[in-house]
């Protein structure tokens, strides 16, 4: 894939999978792609897969993990895609609004919100293919501090996009 193409993505991770709704969504959307979904949570991946079941898509399949630990390198992908907890402890946002009530494993990362960023940029070059995207969303002013991390780690091709209420939500990178 020289141009994010979602077409050409046989093998697709998502990472901190909870619900499994994108994985859901990409396998649903690209029925000859095999897709991975992983968590952390126990009960986040077993209901992971029974939204797979109730939905009858069977090319997905979802793991118990802590972001890549239980895969093994041999393992390659064409697309990872994450929503990691990106958010500061000290954020004020956690205590307004539907984020009052999700476990805050799901939304907190040490070192401002971007450790968890930072650790799958880190490990991710070690299961893509050549050419694959590795895309985030992220909190409305990291846009920057990931495009530089995911330039400092050898990816191109470096992009953000907005969300409807024109923040920088979403940044993606390409491994050569």
């Amino acid at each position: 894939m020289s141009v994010l193409d979602i077409n050409k993505a046989n093998r697709i991770l998502d990472l901190g999978t909870g619900t499994g709704a994108i994985a859901l969504a990409l396998a649903a959307e690209l029925p000859n792609a095999n897709v991975v979904g992983v968590d952390l949570i126990e009960d986040a991946v077993a209901l992971a897969k029974r939204n797979a079941s109730r939905n009858h898509i069977s090319n997905v399949r979802f793991v118990q993990s802590s972001w890549f630990d239980v895969l093994d390198t041999s393992e390659s992908f064409d697309l990872i895609v994450s929503n990691p907890p990106y958010i500061d402890s000290n954020d004020e946002h956690l205590s307004q609004g539907d984020v009052r009530f999700e476990p805050k494993s799901a939304l907190v990362a040490d070192k401002q919100g971007m450790a968890d960023i930072e650790h799958i940029i880190q490990q991710a070059p070690d299961y893509m293919a050549p050419n694959a995207y590795l895309v985030f969303e992220h909190g409305y002013d990291q846009a920057l501090a990931v495009q530089q991390r995911l330039r400092e780690a050898g990816f191109v091709s470096i992009k953000s996009f907005q969300d409807l209420g024109g923040n920088d939500r979403v940044t993606i990178g390409q491994y050569k």
